[in-house]
C-alpha cells in the first residue's frame, strides 16, 4: 500500500492585512496545501471578512496579544488539525505564496526539519528593497547565531518558515515570547534538540502594505536576539540549563487502568 502524503497545513499569523490576504491566499498551490488557517490577532481592518469570504478556518484573539502569541495559536490549532507538515505564509504578501512545494520539499524527503525561507540566497535583498541598515544588522546577527548553533545558514530572520510535524511536538515553542523574538526563540529550541535545518533561496517583496519594523524596533529586536543566543550557550554549556529549551516530547506516558496493560486498555 503506497504510503500518503503528508498533510500540509498553511498558517496565517493576520494583523490588519485585509488588503493583501486576498492576494497572498490566491497565489496558494491549492494542489499541495491541504489546509489554511488564519489566525487574526485583533485586526481593526477588513481582515475577518475577508477571510470569511474566503472560506479559511478562523481562530480570533480578543485582542492584539503580538506576533509570538499570534504563532503559537497558529502551530498549536495546526496540530489540532492532524499537520504533517506546518508552513507559516504571512498574510502581508511579503513573500512568495508559490514557493510552498519548494519549501516543503526537504521535509517531504526526510532531508530537515525546519526550513526557511532566504531572502539573502540568489539575489540581491537591498537591491529587492530592504533597507541598508537592515541588511547590516541581518548579516552581524546571523554571523553570531551561526557561530553559537554550529551552522552555515545565510539567514536566520525569514517569516517564511516550514516545520515538521515532530519538531513542533518536541519543543516547547508556548514558553516562547509574545512579541517577535518568538522566531529566533524556535529556531534555537530546534537546534538544542537536534533537529535539521535547511533553507531555500526565496524573493522578497517591499511595498507599504508589507509589515517592515522602525529602526528602533529592529535595534530592541537585536538585543533580544543576543539574548536568545547567550541563553542557548548557558544551556548548551550546562552552565544554567534551560526549560524552555528541553525537549516537552516523551516525558510522560499512557499506563492505562491498574491491573491491565496498557495494550488492554478499553478506554
Amino acid at each position: 500500500m503506497a504510503t500518503p502524503p503528508p498533510k500540509v497545513v498553511v498558517v496565517m499569523p493576520a494583523y490588519n492585512a485585509g488588503r493583501t490576504l486576498r492576494m497572498t491566499y490566491e497565489e496558494l498551490p491549492k494542489d499541495t496545501v491541504n489546509l489554511v488557517i488564519l489566525v487574526d490577532d485583533g485586526s481593526t481592518d477588513a481582515t475577518l471578512e475577508v477571510a470569511r469570504d474566503l472560506g479559511l478556518e478562523i481562530f480570533v484573539h480578543d485582542k492584539n496579544y503580538g506576533y509570538g502569541a499570534n504563532q503559537k495559536t497558529c502551530y498549536t490549532e495546526a496540530l489540532k488539525a492532524g499537520a504533517d507538515i506546518v508552513v507559516m505564509v504571512h498574510p502581508d504578501y511579503q513573500y512568495d505564496p508559490t514557493l510552498v512545494p519548494k519549501i516543503i520539499e526537504p521535509l517531504t524527503q526526510g532531508d530537515a526539519d525546519l526550513v526557511l525561507g532566504s531572502r539573502l540566497r540568489g539575489g540581491s535583498a537591498v537591491q529587492q528593497g530592504m533597507p541598508w541598515w537592515k541588511y547590516v544588522a541581518n548579516r552581524f546577527l546571523t554571523g553570531v547565531e551561526n557561530t553559537a548553533f554550529g551552522l552555515h545558514l545565510s539567514e536566520y530572520h525569514t517569516g517564511y518558515r516550514a516545520f515538521s510535524k515532530d519538531a513542533l511536538d518536541a519543543i516547547n515553542f508556548r514558553m516562547n515570547s509574545d512579541g517577535f523574538v518568538f522566531d529566533q526563540e524556535i529556531v534555537a529550541q530546534v537546534v538544542a534538540n537536534g533537529f535539521r535545518i535547511a533553507e531555500i533561496p526565496v524573493p522578497v517583496r517591499y511595498f507599504p502594505e508589507a509589515s517592515s519594523a522602525s529602526f528602533s524596533a529592529s535595534c530592541v529586536y537585536g538585543f533580544k536576539i543576543l539574548w536568545v543566543v547567550a541563553r542557548y550557550l548557558l544551556h548548551r554549556t550546562g552552565i544554567k540549563r534551560s526549560r524552555r529549551l528541553g525537549s516537552i516530547k516523551g516525558r510522560y506516558s499512557r499506563l492505562g487502568r491498574p491491573g491491565l496493560p496498557p495494550s488492554a486498555d478499553p478506554r
